[in-house]
């Protein structure tokens, strides 16, 4: 069931939404534009807010419904967070578009929304924050990201859920190491509020 339930995860990461949403809405690609990354932040700087917070939305209902699903079956904390991975994988190494996405940040945090609302509101305010002093959208993701399995197996007592999560913190610093080496050298692009 797990297995099944990882699949159907990696396959709704897959579906791309920066990049579909730009094609119906007649929009340039995001992945040959601006960072040339399909994701929120970079539709955000090409073409603003409303196709962003569409994006965004995508992307988080792409993690969420599987793990809602997973609840449904239910599966234990330590299987909604391989779920998570397949999801966020599939978010960054897209089956349908060429296995070339984005950063997995916005699919992750719909995940642990799912997981628990606690957790995912966590996060979310953990990002916003980090973004609003320091004005950097990848320093907030890595932050989040960083911090999510540890937080994820204290609130949920559940240490199963950790390697997995921690899995995933790696492979998305992995995805963020040109941002990391950008922050490091003071060449960030910033966003504004």
């Amino acid at each position: 069931m797990v297995i099944l339930l990882m699949i159907a995860g990696y396959l709704s990461g897959s579906l791309c939404s920066a990049i579909i949403v730009c094609r119906l809405c007649g929009l340039s690609d995001p992945r040959e534009d601006g960072s040339k990354n399909p994701g929120a932040t970079n539709v955000l700087r090409l073409h603003g807010k409303k196709y962003a917070g569409m994006v965004f939305a995508g992307d988080v209902l792409k993690g969420t419904i599987p793990i809602i699903i997973g609840h449904l079956l239910g599966l234990s904390d330590g299987c909604l967070g391989w779920v998570t991975l397949a999801c966020v994988l599939g978010h960054m190494f897209p089956v349908f578009f060429k296995f070339k996405g984005g950063k997995g940040v916005a699919t992750a945090l719909g995940c642990f929304f799912g997981i628990h609302v606690v957790f995912g509101l966590i996060c979310l305010l953990t990002w916003l924050l980090v973004a609003w002093l320091k004005r950097y959208s990848s320093l907030a993701s890595i932050v989040m990201i960083s911090i999510a399995p540890f937080l994820a197996m204290f609130l949920l007592h559940a240490q199963d859920i950790f390697f997995p999560l921690f899995a995933l913190t790696i492979v998305v610093l992995c995805k963020h190491k040109e941002n990391i080496t950008r922050l490091i050298q003071g060449e960030e692009s910033k966003v504004k509020f």
